[in-house]
C-alpha cells in the first residue's frame, strides 16, 4: 500500500510537470500564430508555481522528509545536499522567471518585443529542464529509499503534513482563496475536461526538453 505522503508528492510533481508544459504550449501557439500571449494567464501559471511547489511543497521535502533519510551513506547524503541547494535556488529562479515575462510583456508592443519573447522563452527553458531532472531524481532516487526505510511513525508525520497542502491542481478541492486562481488557469487550458484532464492530457505531451525556434 503506497503512502498518503508519497500520492501526493508524485501528484503535485505531476501537476506541476503539466503546468510547465502547458505554458510552453501556450506560448508556442501564440509564436506560430504571431500573436502575443495572454499575459495575465502567465503571471497565474507561475504564480501557482511559486505559492504551491516552491513554498509548500519544497519545504516540507527539505524539513521532514530528506531529514530522516541523512546519514545513511556518502551518496545518499551528497544526493540530498545537491537537492536542497536546487530547492533554495527555485526561489530565485521563479522570481527571474516572473522578472522577464513582465520585461516581455511591458515591452511587447516595441522594437525590443522579440527579443523579450526570446528571453523569456530561454529562462523558461532553462527553468523547465532543471525542475524536470530534480522531480526525476527524487522520484527515481529518494522516494524509494524512503520507501524502503523510513519506519511506520515517520509515515504517520509525513501523511499529516502533506496532507495540508491543498494544492488544486493536484487534485485537492481548491481552497476559497485560491479558486479564482484556478478559475484563471483553468480558462487558459486547452478545452479538454477541464483542469484534470488538461493536466493529464499535457503531462504526457511534448518533448522531455525544450528549445525555442529563435533563429
Amino acid at each position: 500500500m503506497e503512502h498518503a505522503s508519497l500520492i501526493i508528492i508524485r501528484r503535485e510533481h505531476r501537476a506541476l510537470s503539466a503546468m510547465l508544459r502547458a505554458i510552453v504550449l501556450l506560448l508556442d501557439a501564440h509564436r506560430k500564430r504571431g500573436t502575443l500571449p495572454d499575459f495575465g494567464a502567465l503571471r497565474a501559471m507561475l504564480f501557482y508555481v511559486d505559492e504551491f511547489p516552491e513554498r509548500l511543497h519544497h519545504p516540507k521535502e527539505s524539513r521532514l522528509l530528506f531529514p530522516k533519510l541523512r546519514g545513511r551513506d556518502a551518496a545518499t547524503d551528497a544526493l540530498l545536499e545537491r537537492l536542497e541547494r536546487e530547492h533554495a535556488h527555485g526561489e530565485h529562479a521563479i522570481r527571474e522567471l516572473e522578472h522577464a515575462l513582465t520585461g516581455f510583456e511591458m515591452m511587447a508592443e516595441t522594437e525590443e518585443c522579440d527579443e523579450r519573447r526570446a528571453v523569456f522563452e530561454q529562462a523558461l527553458t532553462i527553468y523547465i529542464d532543471r525542475y524536470l531532472e530534480h522531480m526525476k531524481t527524487e522520484e527515481a532516487h529518494v522516494l524509494p529509499l524512503a520507501e524502503r526505510v523510513l519506519s511506520a511513525g515517520d509515515w504517520v508525520e509525513l501523511d499529516a503534513a502533506f496532507a495540508t497542502n491543498r494544492d488544486p491542481l493536484a487534485g485537492a478541492e481548491p481552497v476559497a482563496a485560491y479558486r479564482p486562481l484556478y478559475l484563471k488557469i483553468l480558462h487558459a487550458l486547452p478545452a479538454m475536461g477541464g483542469v484534470a484532464g488538461a493536466l493529464e492530457a499535457l503531462a504526457g505531451s511534448g518533448p522531455a526538453r525544450y528549445r525555442w525556434p529563435h533563429g
